[in-house]
């Protein structure tokens, strides 16, 4: 289900924003940096100070979590159902995932939050259509970032 383009954009822009669902029904965004790809159908963060996220995905464990790329514009939507394992149960593979990969934070962590995809959606800017290629929007972004 995750194309390797997917695995890369979450690999290389680590921070998602994940959308849960609170008690009165509204929906939470909150960003999370710490995202790791399992396979090709699930993904983790970890929790370092998320109390709102986890009280919502303990109840209701459907979420959406969007990456974007800036630079060249493009944006992963994942939906799926989060499973929230606290750190000193979480599994074998789950912590070495960590490990490798923010083993700096790990102290912090509480607990892990593994999403299991059901659906992965490319988006792409609509400068895409307009006959920008990525060269074309790298440069024109990193002129803008490179502005500010």
């Amino acid at each position: 289900m995750l194309s390797d383009e997917m695995k890369k954009l979450i690999r290389d822009h680590s921070a998602g924003m994940v959308a849960s669902i609170n008690d009165d029904g509204t929906p939470s965004v909150s960003p999370k940096a710490t995202f790791v790809v399992l396979d090709n159908s699930s993904i983790a963060f970890g929790n370092i100070r998320s109390p709102g996220t986890l009280a919502n995905i303990w109840k209701r464990p459907a979420v959406e979590v969007c990456f974007i790329n800036v630079v060249l514009r493009k944006a992963l939507r994942l939906t799926g159902s989060a499973e929230i394992q606290m750190k000193a149960e979480a599994d074998a593979r789950l912590l070495a995932a960590f490990e490798a990969t923010w083993s700096p934070y790990l102290k912090c962590i509480s607990a892990f939050v593994q999403i299991d995809v059901s659906n992965a959606e490319l988006i792409l800017s609509p400068a895409y259509d307009f006959g920008f290629s990525e060269e074309d929007l790298r440069r024109i972004n990193l002129e803008k970032l490179n502005a500010l």
